[in-house]
């Protein structure tokens, strides 16, 4: 197994966000938090022909940076449980590698702009990619971990 500490991964952001979050304190969080608001994913002007023919997908895939979090702890109480699980078994924002993936809906294209419904991020959040959202996975067969056995305690 080779050392991965020391490698790096230079990126640029190919855009930032726009949503009604200035502080975390007000993104919806834990159980039952439904993420309806709008946003607009600003893309640099540079890479606008990248979007060519992405007005045919109903959702995308943005992976973005929590970029102004600091630090982590690899054990952490999330806010849809009260007991401890492992960092990578969690969507917290305090990583190693502070990356986030959102999907949301694409309601539309102005442009080098994006406007999306289901934001989850702060304004001015860069972006690092868009993908279109493809699962061949049925519903039915995606297992929840941890999650299913905290919402039948909460019941």
């Amino acid at each position: 197994m080779n050392d991965a500490a020391g490698i790096t991964f230079p990126m640029r952001p190919i855009g930032f966000v726009r949503t009604p979050y200035g502080d975390n304190s007000e993104v919806p969080k834990g159980p039952g938090a439904e993420h309806k608001a709008e946003g607009v994913l600003e893309i640099r002007p540079d890479l606008e022909a990248g979007l060519t023919d992405i007005e045919g997908f109903s959702h995308l895939i943005v992976i973005w940076v929590f970029d102004r979090s600091e630090g982590y702890d690899l054990m952490v109480t999330p806010p849809t449980d009260d007991r401890p699980h492992g960092l990578f078994s969690t969507r917290v924002p305090r990583r190693p590698n502070p990356l986030a993936m959102t999907i949301v809906e694409l309601l539309g294209r102005d442009g080098a702009a994006l406007r999306v419904r289901g934001v989850d991020m702060l304004d001015g959040t860069p972006i690092l990619d868009i993908k279109p959202y493809l699962s061949s996975i049925p519903a039915e067969r995606i297992g929840r971990g941890w999650m299913d056995e905290a919402d039948a305690r909460r019941r």
